[in-house]
């Protein structure tokens, strides 16, 4: 096989070249790393400030509410949208009802196209649509090219406005909500945190989760009226993002559901108010591991303690490795492969907790710990280093909360939804850096009581029982 050789004198010149580099290349390199370049630790720099985009509000006629934020980026165009109606408005003895009617709005076709229709469309777009029902809200969601945007968002509000809520495909999506209720018994840790909702929220409409009974009672109609209730242009929000200007959303929106108008109904629910009485809950199943889950309701977002205990969550359990639960119970002891806390916390009330998933033999061992570390932090132990430490991870995760202008619009949006006050997202970082130990510690003694915690043991409870005090827990019946 022929190869090409390098001309003599081309590799001499590379030779006398490379002979140059290693001789005179350090002095070079020391020339310019004199004084006017400055060693990194030495750089000087102004701080670094975080400045939130603000979003355009419009409030059509109507009274559904747009917030706007432009990005010309690229030709796409994001829409979310928050409708104030959950889970938590399931009609008695139909539970499952708020999620049902948000599935088949989606798969059931509308009063124009049926649901291949509408699918094909969606399709051939490349644009993605969504509804979704969580406990105290709907989501719905819209991303598609520019070029389509007038015929894509027709499409969603004939979705929102005249769903036709096809027979076929409620059957179909009541059946894979039975499968997931079957499948849930399989998910001991999704299980556990169902049943510790259900205690903490004992009579209460947010403590209340589809069986197979309650979807049995749930009928078309029932789909029908639950979407007439709460499915109206004053109960929703839009955060819209992208390659669109103020004016040309106004318009648009205006033109697809500005001739959408009903009554105002009130649609609001109390907060909930302790049920269960404190103590040790069992929930038996017959497997090698136990999860704990011990929690208690708690300080809301608008309580002036709020930035406190959230900096305090963070150093019991929420802060990961270092956290004083996980560091404790999983580095030190060796007694859970996961275990921290969580802070719930929400516009008129906070819930608190701490979990950990053990294996059976080490259950009530595993319980004695977190309420010792409970009762150490009340004690006013945490330090210094922690709080700094607390603070900076807080502040540094909250910044990625905005990365993107749909993040940006979709938490200014969801802010007006809790209604917080407007200034929650501009001032968070400060008042959380503000928190001193003083407020910490103060937080601690007050809240943390173990005393007021119901606590969820999910396990062989026939191996858990002996090491209980005979009068010091109850059985819980598992819902078919």
């Amino acid at each position: 096989m022929n190869r090409k050789t390098l001309n003599p004198s081309i590799s001499f010149i590379a030779f006398l070249l490379l002979t140059s580099l290693m001789f005179h290349g350090n002095s070079v390199f020391a020339k310019n790393s004199d004084s006017s370049f400055p060693l990194p630790d030495k750089l000087q720099y102004k701080p670094l400030r975080f400045v939130l985009p603000q979003t355009q509000r419009v409030v059509l006629e109507n009274g559904m509410v747009l917030h706007i934020l432009e990005n010309h980026e690229l030709p796409l165009v994001n829409i979310k949208a928050l409708i104030k109606t959950g889970t938590m408005h399931d009609p008695s003895g139909k539970e499952g009802t708020a999620a049902l009617t948000a599935y088949v709005m989606r798969t059931g076709g509308t009063s124009r196209l049926n649901s291949a229709e509408v699918d094909f469309e969606f399709d051939m777009m490349a644009a993605s649509a969504s509804v979704a029902m969580s406990m105290d809200s709907a989501q719905a969601g819209l991303s598609v090219l520019n070029t389509h945007l007038d015929r894509g968002l027709e499409l969603m509000s004939q979705i929102f406005i005249h769903p036709a809520f096809e027979q076929d495909k409620f059957e179909l999506a009541r059946q894979l909500k039975n499968e997931e209720i079957r499948r849930i018994k399989d998910d001991p840790q999704k299980l556990a945190f169902q049943e510790f909702n259900k205690l903490i929220y004992h009579k209460d409409p947010r403590g209340r989760f589809p069986s197979h009974q309650s979807l049995a009672n749930i009928k078309r109609d029932d789909l029908v009226d639950f979407h007439r209730r709460f499915f109206l242009p004053h109960n929703i929000m839009f955060a819209v993002s992208g390659d669109i200007t103020k004016d040309e959303a106004v318009k648009i929106f205006n033109r697809h559901f500005g001739d959408w108008k009903t009554e105002k109904i009130s649609t609001d629910i109390a907060k909930p108010v302790p049920g269960f009485h404190a103590g040790i809950y069992l929930f038996d199943k017959d497997i090698s591991q136990s999860t704990i889950i011990s929690g208690q309701f708690t300080v809301n977002k608008n309580h002036p303690d709020f930035y406190a205990f959230t900096v305090l969550d963070f150093i019991v359990g929420s802060g990961g490795f270092p956290s004083r639960i996980f560091s404790t119970v999983r580095n030190n002891e060796g007694l859970a492969y996961s275990a921290g806390s969580f802070y719930r916390a929400k516009p008129e009330y906070g819930v608190f907790g701490c979990y950990a998933f053990t294996k059976t033999s080490s259950t009530v061992k595993t319980l004695s710990l977190l309420d010792a570390i409970i009762d150490d932090v009340q004690s006013q132990s945490i330090t210094t280093r922690e709080l700094d430490w607390a603070r900076k991870s807080i502040n540094d995760g909250f910044i990625f909360s905005f990365s993107t202008p749909e993040q940006i619009v979709w938490q200014q949006m969801n802010i007006e939804y809790e209604k917080l006050p407007s200034d929650f997202l501009m001032h968070y970082r400060d008042r959380i850096e503000n928190v001193s130990i003083k407020d910490v510690n103060h937080t601690a003694a007050k809240y943390l009581d173990k005393t007021k915690n119901i606590v969820l043991i999910l396990g062989d409870s026939k191996n858990i029982v002996p090491s209980l005090s005979p009068d010091g827990y109850r059985f819980i019946t598992p819902q078919e």
